[in-house]
């Protein structure tokens, strides 16, 4: 299903989204969808990101253009710390360029990153990053272990720069802190419809049914992923309950 119909469905069913916490988007009809798309894992570590804080305080210093700041520096090591590996930052708007990047560096030791999911990417040599912070579908991160390495690089304001970099400290956290026990509480329900991996959804259902599905979630009160080859993810600290409807669904 493609997004401008997601959203349009979603706003048929509820109005706008006037607000958003955590994994749950409150409504303009006063329901509460759970979010299980979670802008497609930008908004993984919730809607409500402290990074926020961190891009109005950078905001109101007028640090909104694309000169150099420290919060390049401050992002480069961040990433360096989630890698666990001296790391060189190359920035890009969009995803397909930074892979270009990549595969100029060297095409056979290239991943996308993934949290939760077991890999060390500490011996990959380049990785393109996209941080958890909604709003951001548009800034890509090329780490790479070349710290020789030189390749075109966009400008993008200090305050951005500096949201991504407390976005990627409060993902290490999270990385410590959400466990498998944390996920395999709502398998009850979401295994009957998905495959799980940690905290990833891989859908079950044939994907010539998958459409109706996430209009059945809907309907139920679950905003899930409406990509089907895309994943869908568990409702980090949501209570087992919010799923209920959603495990009535015949699919």
């Amino acid at each position: 299903m493609k997004l401008d119909r997601y959203y349009s469905e979603i706003y048929k069913r509820y109005g706008n989204v006037t607000r958003a916490r955590g994994c749950f988007l409150y409504t303009q009809k006063n329901v509460r969808l759970t979010d299980l798309n979670q802008e497609g894992g930008r908004a993984i570590l919730g809607w409500d990101s402290p990074a926020y804080t961190t891009f109005k305080n950078l905001l109101s210093k007028g640090l909104a253009g694309s000169f150099i700041s420290a919060s390049e520096g401050r992002l480069q090591k961040a990433v360096s710390e989630l890698f666990s590996s001296k790391r060189k930052t190359f920035l890009y708007s969009h995803k397909k360029d930074a892979m270009q990047g990549a595969l100029m560096l060297d095409p056979k030791s290239v991943s996308v990153y993934k949290p939760f999911n077991g890999v060390d990417y500490s011996s990959i040599k380049n990785i393109i990053l996209a941080p958890p912070l909604p709003w951001t579908n548009n800034f890509f991160v090329l780490a790479t272990n070349d710290l020789d390495a030189e390749l075109p690089s966009e400008a993008f304001s200090p305050a951005l720069l500096g949201a991504a970099a407390r976005a990627v400290y409060d993902l290490i956290a999270a990385l410590k802190n959400r466990q498998e026990k944390d996920f395999f509480i709502y398998d009850k329900v979401l295994t009957k419809y998905f495959e799980r991996k940690a905290c990833w959804l891989r859908p079950k259902i044939p994907q010539e049914k998958y459409d109706d599905f996430v209009l059945a979630c809907l309907d139920a009160g679950v905003a899930i992923n409406p990509d089907y080859n895309s994943d869908s993810i568990v409702p980090f600290g949501a209570d087992k309950g919010v799923l209920k409807k959603m495990g009535e669904i015949n699919a």
